[in-house]
């Protein structure tokens, strides 16, 4: 199932792999470490856009990449949103926070100046969310 993604998301992450129902991308700013979902459905805007099904599959997949996301980063709290105010098509963050990140307590959208990966830290942290979310990749 291929999906067009929007030019935003295409433009500010990187690509982790393919679960079951959505595409995992890594947001380039590595002030936060902060995955986003995206469905492959076409036309889907809202969670209420989904069927049963998919919703059931979006929200195990959320719950594995969060677990997954503990465990290798140890974070005091996960966000979990999809907003789309500015990007309509259906994508959900999950972002690891720490009480001493930039942005803490506050939302991390909109705080101060995106700080992209190292290309080496992003492919080292890229490859440690693949071999932990093996059993939910499909590709």
């Amino acid at each position: 199932m291929s999906l067009l993604l929007d030019p935003r998301l295409a433009a500010d992450t990187h690509p982790v792999g393919e679960l079951r129902l959505s595409r995992l991308l890594l947001m380039d700013d590595a002030r936060f470490p902060w995955l986003i979902l995206v469905p492959r459905i076409a036309g889907a805007r809202e969670l209420t856009d989904l069927d049963e099904g998919d919703r059931t599959a979006l929200t195990d997949e959320l719950s594995g990449v969060g677990r997954a996301l503990e465990t290798l980063l140890k974070p005091e709290k996960l966000n979990v949103a999809a907003l789309g105010n500015i990007v309509t098509q259906l994508h959900v963050h999950v972002i690891a926070r720490y009480s001493t990140d930039a942005a803490w307590p506050q939302p991390v959208w909109g705080y101060g100046e995106r700080v992209p990966y190292a290309a080496a830290a992003r492919e080292a942290l890229i490859e440690r969310l693949r071999s932990a979310l093996h059993t939910l990749m499909i590709r």
